[in-house]
């Protein structure tokens, strides 16, 4: 990817509807959580009584969503939290799934959208804790959507678990033309839009007293508490979209889903997308989210 002191330069070989979608007009929001601050942002698309949660990856943030969320066609409000650890919401000492869930909620139960028709759309960790939030709350969720995320039967053996986050503590950089040079997907993957990959890069980062670092808290990947024997018991209509080049195509994992949720969930391929299909096929990825939710309606 093009790397400058200039996003606006690096990225302006993007196609038109890259350009529209991120200089869409949004909110960006906090609230206390905690003793910490949960951030987030949100899209009022009309008025009506409708919500869609957008969670992003482990490692993300809510901008991973900049170029998606005007392309929904949904009606009411979109929302995109950051999980604690990522993005520009707090360092927590312990993470857990619970502690994601109860962020998440508050940043509805903050816009007093509670009582609305809520989807919850997630990638990787987020389509996760989707499936996790809908398995807990049944009654708050209509509609599920998750994105090339492993959804593991209850007996997974976590010990055998390998972690795609960092092995080695937060580095400090002393530009931050080196630290976007650094920047890559996890798990890696190759991916043609770079111009996707370096905007969301320019929001991954942060400057300190020490130098350039990422946002993300490192302690995150080591500390994270994993879903040990959860059984997922979600009943809304659900949709899983997976890259015909995931990994998880083929696997046990897949077959488990098929088994375990094919009388609510379906099941669908994008091609030529990787485990990020947000950043490798944007457009194929709005337009099944899109005819979902008109489903829903």
């Amino acid at each position: 990817m093009k790397i400058s002191d200039s996003l606006k330069e690096d990225i302006a070989d993007a196609p038109n509807w890259f350009h529209q979608a991120i200089e869409a007009k949004l909110e960006q929001k906090k609230y206390a959580f905690n003793g910490h601050e949960v951030a987030y942002q949100k899209w009022d698309i009309d008025d009506e009584e409708q919500l869609t949660v957008l969670i992003h990856g482990t490692g993300a943030h809510s901008k991973w969503w900049d170029p998606i969320a005007p392309l929904l066609e949904s009606k009411g409000t979109i929302i995109a939290p950051e999980l604690p650890g990522m993005g520009d919401t707090s360092h927590f000492d312990k993470y857990d799934f619970e502690l994601f869930k109860d962020a998440v909620l508050g940043v509805i139960d903050n816009e007093g959208m509670l009582k609305r028709k809520i989807f919850l759309v997630g990638h990787s960790l987020g389509g996760h804790l989707a499936a996790y939030i809908a398995s807990e709350m049944p009654e708050l969720v209509s509609g599920l959507i998750i994105i090339d995320s492993p959804i593991r039967p209850p007996d997974y053996d976590y010990d055998k678990h390998i972690s795609s986050g960092p092995l080695r503590p937060i580095k400090y950089y002393s530009s931050k033309r080196e630290i976007l040079s650094r920047f890559r997907l996890m798990p890696p993957q190759e991916c043609k839009n770079d111009w996707y990959l370096r905007f969301i890069a320019e929001f991954s980062i942060k400057e300190t007293s020490d130098g350039w670092r990422w946002k993300f808290d490192d302690r995150l990947f080591r500390s994270l508490k994993r879903l040990d024997g959860y059984g997922f018991s979600f009943s809304c209509p659900a949709l899983f979209i997976s890259g015909s080049d995931s990994l998880l195509l083929g696997s046990k994992i897949m077959k488990y889903m098929q088994s375990a949720f094919s009388e609510i969930m379906e099941f669908k391929v994008i091609k030529d997308a990787a485990h990020h299909v947000l950043v490798d096929k944007p457009l194929e990825l709005a337009e099944l989210i899109n005819m979902e939710l008109k489903k829903w309606n």
